[in-house]
């Protein structure tokens, strides 16, 4: 039966189990559209866990986690199939460890975040300093257009 939670998303209560989300409420809560959410879906990163008898994509917190952690990849500049890759091998890390060759792709994995990051903080560093250089150059007088000479 449909409810509303403390944070006024809808959920769908299945007594004990856990309440599960319609993609209207996983959206507003990651800030990710509904066709985002689709594509994830569609590419196979992060498919919800049921359907209800109406078609409509059910997720579940675990989901929502799982989403959370594709769109904090985003920005590191992985592709779909490095991040199903990456996510299989973090899945198995979980469950059993992983071999040598398994270990050296993970590793890999995280020299290119490693690469990604000190990019992303030296893009950081230049916007941070234009801010600061408009900020500097919005506090010169101004003139107005009396005061201009033609």
């Amino acid at each position: 039966m449909p409810a509303i939670n403390d944070s006024g998303l809808q959920t769908i209560s299945r007594g004990a189990e856990t309440s599960l989300m319609q993609i209207g409420d996983v959206a507003a809560r990651t800030g990710l559209s509904l066709r985002t959410l689709r594509f994830y879906e569609e590419a196979g990163l992060a498919e919800p866990t049921e359907r209800s008898a109406g078609g409509f994509r059910l997720y579940s917190e675990a989901d929502c986690a799982r989403i959370d952690f594709i769109k904090r990849l985003k920005p590191l500049g992985f592709s779909v199939e490095e991040m199903r890759e990456l996510m299989g091998l973090l899945e198995v890390v979980g469950l059993a460890g992983l071999d040598d060759r398994a270990h050296d792709r993970l590793m890999a994995f995280v020299e290119t975040a490693e690469v990604q990051c000190r990019l992303l903080r030296s893009q950081l560093r230049d916007a941070e300093w234009m801010t600061a250089h408009l900020r500097s150059e919005s506090r010169r007088e101004h003139i107005g257009d009396d005061a201009r000479v033609e």
